[in-house]
């Protein structure tokens, strides 16, 4: 597909405008004595269903997520509550990817996120505060629209989430590019005719799209 046929750059926000929330959560497991990637395995183990995948759609609140969680991370052999996993969910804003969003906007593309998040708390992986003074909501402002599952009541890689803004943005899929750190969530997006990109690192997210693009995004 020619570059000049994309039309859109559809971003994940954890992990890919933030730092990777896992490196948090490797840090808490080091912090409690936990296995590495504990949390990872919690969340991986009945995707659809666990405690992790309620609380993105808002189907339970953060207590509930907390008892749930402590009990999924206690059938796997360790203690571990939800609420202290919440805790540490914030990621840290990366600069070079924001300054790429108005190198983007400049260029003429438009700009979208589709984002699983918590409806309680703060920070990359939680609901939106609205207050605009807030880090995250002036990255948040350069997007045309944002998706959040917590409102939607439905998460990736579920299909229908990618098809929702494609609905909104009026556009094909095949004209959407789409960056996530979870390969799990590029999937269906490149399966919907979406060119995915998946996000090891700022850095690798900024070249692979500057490769298909055309563009420095990089400098």
């Amino acid at each position: 597909m020619a570059q000049a046929d994309y039309k859109a750059v559809i971003f994940d926000f954890g992990g890919v405008i933030t730092a990777s929330p896992f490196e948090a959560f490797n840090r808490l497991e080091a912090e409690r004595g936990l296995p590495q990637d504990f949390v990872r395995k919690v969340n991986a183990t009945n995707p659809d269903s666990n405690a992790w995948a309620l609380f993105e759609r808002a189907e339970i609140d953060a207590a509930r997520f907390d008892a749930l969680f402590a009990a999924e991370a206690e059938a796997l052999g360790h203690a571990l509550d939800g609420a202290s996993v919440l805790a540490v969910l914030s990621g840290s804003i990366r600069p070079a990817m924001v300054s790429a969003l108005d190198t983007l906007a400049g260029a003429g593309y438009r700009l979208a996120c589709i984002t699983n998040n918590v409806p309680a708390g703060h920070g990359a992986g939680m609901a939106r505060s609205g207050d605009k003074r807030d880090a995250y909501e002036q990255v948040f402002a350069r997007f045309e629209h944002v998706i959040e599952s917590s409102k939607a009541g439905v998460r990736k890689p579920d299909p229908r989430i990618y098809l929702m803004m494609c609905d909104h943005l009026g556009l094909e899929p095949a004209q959407c590019i789409y960056l996530d750190d979870l390969g799990i969530n590029c999937k269906p997006a490149a399966q919907l005719g979406m060119h995915a990109i998946k996000v090891t690192s700022g850095e690798q997210a900024l070249a692979d799209l500057s490769g298909v693009l055309g563009i420095d995004l990089l400098s």
